[in-house]
């Protein structure tokens, strides 16, 4: 098969949805499947859209040029459109009305969590169906180091990292235990490292703050504490718990979004600052159990890239069905969306590249 994933990959540290990108290629590469990051070539099998806002650096098309490859010049594409976004992730008002009109165009629906889901972020009315894949991490990258181990009678030593530096990636959370690190009893029972970016302006008094790392980096990083916590807000899967999970930390996450979806079992939950210190009391009374549970955390990237191939293989042998029954001109209001939003990216590169700011 060929397969288009509208992504080019960049190096370095640069969010889930990179490493995503990256993982699939290579994976699909390595079993003798073409891939590739545009519209070029007219026999291509399969697109996948994996985020709608095209004007963004590493994208590479809009939905309205899938849309236009699907009707002139291969109208036996399937399209599938993975969605792993939503306003009530960072309390923004209009990544949903793009995803919405990007999923118009396609013909399969792919979500990182059944919470995802259950948003109707999408168009589950007219007839097109979905799937739930979970992330998964790479195994060779994330695994238990032999700097795992902890030094009997040592603080524990919690960690997290977030490459954006949005406040509801849990700061709410993060901040409180900066300030319960005043407290001599907390100070000699934690420590706690912060990977990644700030938010404009924020800084930390008592916690450790290291740059933004990815890759073996990070895996040998995390494996040099011994539990996880993640406190983002309406978290739609996110990379973060399952590099952690993988790489031996036991979980304290946060109940919201998609995480309990990724961690129960594997932890200890909590609902927010109010309640975090008595469930990280009962994380550290508990923790050699929820230790020696992440032998089978099971969010691997093996399991995330076979979950997607059996999605791609089953709509590429019904490519032929399902081509006769789209009707791409089946909402005029939504086809003019997906028109202005490709004017909209077209005008913002202009600006970017041309004029040099936006």
């Amino acid at each position: 098969m060929k397969v288009s994933i509208g992504y080019e990959v960049v190096d370095g540290p640069w969010g889930g949805g990179n490493a995503f990108v990256k993982a699939m290629t290579s994976w699909l590469r390595e079993r003798g499947h073409l891939v590739v990051n545009n519209l070029q070539d007219n026999d291509i099998d399969i697109i996948m859209i994996i985020d709608p806002r095209s004007h963004l650096p590493g994208y590479t098309y809009s939905a309205f040029e899938v849309m236009r490859y699907q009707t002139k010049i291969n109208p036996k594409v399937v399209v599938v459109h993975r969605i792993n976004e939503c306003d009530e992730r960072k309390n923004t008002k209009w990544m949903n009305f793009w995803l919405r009109a990007a999923n118009y165009v396609s013909d399969h629906t792919l979500f990182i969590a059944d919470w995802l889901r259950d948003l109707k972020i999408w168009h589950p009315n007219d007839g097109r169906p979905s799937d739930t894949v979970f992330n998964g991490g790479d195994t060779t990258v994330f695994y238990p180091r032999s700097n795992s181990k902890r030094q009997f009678g040592s603080s524990l030593r919690l960690v997290t990292h977030h490459w954006g530096g949005n406040w509801m990636k849990g700061f709410d959370v993060y901040q409180k235990i900066d300030q319960m690190l005043d407290d001599p009893e907390w100070r000699n029972r934690i420590d706690f490292t912060y990977i990644g970016n700030l938010p404009h302006g924020f800084e930390f008094k008592n916690v450790q703050v290291r740059p933004p790392l990815s890759g073996n980096r990070l895996g040998e990083a995390l494996c040099e504490y011994d539990g996880y916590i993640t406190a983002s807000i309406c978290e739609p899967g996110g990379m973060h718990h399952v590099e952690a999970g993988l790489s031996g930390l036991p979980l304290l996450y946060r109940n919201s979004g998609a995480l309990p979806e990724y961690c129960q079992g594997y932890g200890q939950i909590f609902n927010g600052v109010d309640d975090f210190e008595v469930a990280l009391t009962n994380y550290l009374e508990n923790w050699e159990q929820h230790k020696a549970a992440m032998n089978a955390y099971p969010w691997t990237l093996d399991r995330m890239c076979k979950g997607y191939m059996e999605v791609i293989e089953r709509l590429y042998s019904q490519r032929e069905q399902i081509a006769r029954k789209r009707h791409t001109f089946r909402n005029p209001l939504y086809l003019l969306a997906v028109a202005f939003l490709h004017v909209f990216a077209r005008m913002y590169d202009f600006r970017r590249n041309i004029l040099g700011g936006v």
